[in-house]
Formats: C-alpha cells, structure tokens, sequence
C-alpha cells in the first residue's frame, strides 16, 4: 500500500484521524489518492463524511474501536440524525457511499468482516435540474469591452473574458478551467487537454470567440505572469488563480455586465451542456464532451431540453395557451 506523502498529508489533513483505527484510516485515505486517483478535494470530502460518521455513531475521536463493532442501526440512526440536522437526501447518499468504500475497503484488507453500510437506503429527495443561461443571457455576460491597456483593471477584464469564454465553449469544470496550464492548448488544431476527476485526460475543441479571447489575454499575461509560471490563467501576484478567485471574478462580470441572476461557474458548464444537446440530440457526445463516467449523468440534460419543448409547445400551439 502505497503511503501518503508528507505534502499530500498536510494538504489531506483538514481532518485529524488520530485515535481511531487511524493507520486503517490513513491507508483508505492513500488508496482514494494513489489506486482511485481522487483529487485533494474528493479525499477531504470523504475525510468530513467519515469524521460525521465516527461522531454520529457516538464514539470519541480519540478511541481505538474494532470496525465490526459498528452495526447497520449505527448507521441508521446516523442518518437519521444527519437527515434532521438539515443535510439533504443527495448529501446523505454521498455520505452513505463515502462509508460502503471505507467498509468495501476495510473488507478487503480483512479489517472488518461485512459491510454495515450496504441496504441502507437515503431519505428520497426531489430532483432539481441544473439552472441554465440562455444564449441572450451569455452574449451579454461575454460581451466586454476589451482594451490594450497597462491598467491593472483592463488586464483582469480580458483575463476574465478568456476564461469565461473557454469555460462555456468547452463546457468546463470549475477545477478543470483552474488547472489549465499553457502546454495544454493546441493551436494548431484549436483543442485544449484537459484534466478531470479521475486524472482523466480529455481533448476538447474551442471556437473562434475562445480563441481571440486567450489570444488576447496571452499578451496580457506576458505583462504579469511570474518566470517559469506554466498556469494559462494567473492572478496579479503572477501565479496560479485560484478556484475561489474564479468564482468572485465571475459574479463580479455578472453584476458588471448587468446580469442580475446568480451566476456560478458551474452553470456556465450546464449552460453548455443544454445548448449542444438542445441543437445535436446526441447524448453520446455531450457525455464525452464533459467527461462524464456514466450516460445517466448526463440524462438530466434531456429533462432540460424537454421543458424548453414544453414550453415551445404551450407557447405555440393553439389548444395549449391558457386564455
């Protein structure tokens, strides 16, 4: 079993195992990272899920148990308690998958002999389909006034066009859209490569906005990028912009170009998704052009496009509109 390093410890370490079984804890956590290849963020978000999971099930986080000791009413009350705490039936099915890995894991390795977790069902929830902007809605977010100018001002505008443009024509992540470095992009045939979860490499075209947009920010960032910095987008400090920086960046446009919905990175991503899948019809595609593992993810944009046909439909047809 592979260990974790020291940095990717430290970076892990928002929540301390000590006490609890923590060399079994530590390994689960080395195997998300080196066999399943999780990012920093997914490892974290299983370290708070398991962590809710130790203290709802009443013990002290410095006790040593046996993992078998945990019985499925254990985890049942947890969720129940979880449930009335406010978390939400899509935040408790991630919290009961965290525990069937960790249990699957254990299993594996002999350190526990059965799985508590499996058979537990999550309180159902409603499905909300993802928001969307209209194609209005994104030439007036996309359309800035960009200047060649040294103010530092002008420089973040076009910086930001660049990534909001690239984030919408390629249907990026969040994550993705951050850890884009200048290698990544293939001129020549107009394809950036990108990372995803997993560590999973895909190639994705851009059209002809994206490209005058990182054309133009590549001459500003000459101006302010750090020597030897290989991140295509970078902060004024001449590094790496950070995912948090992206998302005020991308409120502030917003509310700058007049837009006044709230407007996330994500739904630049959804946005995307529903207007490709709204002119081709091919699901296929859409899966691949965002790195979805499975096709069901990438269904809940067919809802979309259904309501945008309802709603032609009511609008349109004669026996339809209300008097």
């Amino acid at each position: 079993m592979t260990a974790v390093s020291k940095h990717d410890s430290q970076q892990h370490d928002d929540v301390k195992c000590e006490g609890l079984n923590h060399q079994d804890l530590h390994r689960f956590f080395s195997y998300l990272q080196s066999e399943r290849r999780y990012s920093v963020h997914t490892v974290s978000a299983y370290r708070r899920d398991i962590k809710h999971f130790i203290v709802g099930c009443g013990l002290s986080e410095t006790q040593t148990i046996r993992w078998d000791d945990i019985k499925q009413a254990d985890i049942r009350r947890c969720v129940a308690a979880l449930h009335r705490q406010g978390l939400s039936g899509k935040s408790l099915q991630r919290w009961l998958s965290s525990i069937r890995s960790l249990y699957k894991f254990l299993c594996r390795f002999d350190l526990a002999t059965n799985n508590p977790a499996i058979g537990i069902p999550a309180p159902k929830t409603s499905k909300r389909l993802p928001k969307t902007l209209n194609v209005d809605e994104l030439n007036q977010l996309l359309s800035t006034n960009r200047n060649d100018t040294d103010a530092v001002d002008d420089r973040l505008s076009v910086r930001d066009n660049a990534m909001m443009e690239l984030m919408y024509a390629c249907g990026l992540r969040l994550s993705e859209l951050s850890g884009l470095d200048l290698q990544d992009i293939d001129w020549q045939q107009q394809v950036i490569q990108v990372t995803g979860k997993g560590q999973k490499q895909r190639r994705l075209p851009f059209g002809g906005k994206a490209k005058a947009a990182l054309k133009h920010w590549l001459k500003q960032r000459a101006v302010i990028a750090k020597e030897n910095e290989i991140a295509l987008f970078v902060s004024t400090r001449g590094t790496r912009l950070s995912n948090s920086s992206i998302q005020k960046r991308l409120k502030k446009m917003a509310l700058t170009q007049g837009l006044n919905t709230n407007i996330y990175p994500h739904m630049l991503r959804h946005s995307f998704a529903s207007h490709i899948l709204e002119s081709s019809k091919d699901l296929r595609a859409v899966q691949e052009l965002l790195g979805h593992a499975n096709l069901s993810t990438t269904q809940i944009y067919t809802h979309l496009d259904f309501q945008h046909l309802a709603g032609v439909y009511d609008d349109a047809h004669p026996r339809a509109r209300k008097k």
